[in-house]
């Protein structure tokens, strides 16, 4: 039986996964409890995590430094977890993790059709485009913050990727302007 494939995205309102190095900070500083309270129990639901080498790298680093206990970070982290890339080596320094050298698309293609556990793949922006003109994402999760970062965004969520139609499953708005909005994409034909 396959399982789903969640791409969780976070993004400004025009499309950028992340700010420029020091110029907003985290959430581009418009987290609220109410989102983070949200957000932690989101994850109470064992899923096994996908990422690229990119994210992997970032998400290392968190480790590296620590996180709060029992956030979605910390739920994020502690999840198994496959890294898909071919210029990472094995072992990786994560513990239950591995890595798959081969084309994310044949990746993941076999995990939905293997895996126990839901996948879920939080950033790894280009991977994500690959799979989602694969047809391969069954929701994207996007949390929307309210800023606009035409000068400083960072990561353009869309560009170079495909067209797509959105069928909305889910929505719902947060404390200082976050927005939830969980889709079924399908390429647009």
């Amino acid at each position: 039986m396959a399982v789903d494939y969640t791409v969780d995205l976070f993004s400004t309102l025009d499309g950028f996964a992340a700010p420029a190095p020091g110029t907003w900070g985290g959430y581009w500083g418009k987290d609220s409890e109410e989102w983070l309270a949200h957000r932690t129990a989101g994850f109470s639901e064992p899923s096994r995590m996908v990422f690229g080498a990119n994210t992997y790298r970032l998400f290392l680093h968190f480790q590296t430094i620590g996180v709060e206990p029992d956030t979605w970070v910390a739920r994020m982290l502690g999840s198994p977890t496959t890294v898909v890339s071919t210029s990472l080596s094995a072992p990786l320094d994560w513990p239950d993790a591995e890595l798959v050298a081969a084309d994310a698309v044949d990746v993941v293609a076999r995990m939905k059709d293997e895996s126990d556990l839901p996948l879920r793949s939080h950033g790894s922006v280009s991977m994500n485009r690959a799979l989602l003109a694969a047809g391969l994402v069954d929701r994207l999760h996007l949390t929307i913050f309210p800023v606009v970062t035409g000068q400083t965004g960072d990561d353009p969520i869309y560009r170079g990727g495909p067209d797509l139609d959105l069928d909305l499953l889910e929505s719902r708005s947060f404390a200082g302007g976050i927005q939830e909005l969980i889709y079924r994409p399908t390429v647009h034909r």
